[in-house]
């Protein structure tokens, strides 16, 4: 399905640390449509879902609809700390193109 890196897994369990609010809900990682390109990634915070993708490690779980889930097949969820900002980085190997801004994505149409 996706790989979690451990640096974003690091990142989870330091936000819901900082956030009792986050403490009985996962990640959802989910693409929606929008953007200049025609597909978005979205994150929120949620409680899990019936038919949800669960991956978990420890006391935090990224969770993933199974609408999305064939767009994020063989995604890298990772967690960025640099120089221009920190934030989740999502690698998606469905991408066939993005737009200037990098916001938003076309995935193939085999997605």
């Amino acid at each position: 399905m996706i790989t979690v890196t451990d640096s974003a897994f690091r990142q989870l369990h330091t936000l819901v640390a900082e956030n009792p609010e986050y403490r009985d809900k996962g990640l959802r990682i989910f693409v929606e449509t929008g953007g200049c390109a025609g597909m978005q990634y979205g994150m929120e915070f949620d409680h899990a879902k019936q038919g949800d993708h669960r991956i978990q490690e420890g006391e935090v779980e990224v969770l993933i609809d199974a609408d999305s889930a064939s767009y994020l097949s063989g995604a890298t969820v990772d967690f960025i700390d640099g120089l221009t900002g920190a934030g989740f980085k999502i690698t998606n190997p469905n991408v066939v193109r993005s737009c200037g801004c990098g916001s938003s994505f076309e995935v193939s149409r085999e997605a």
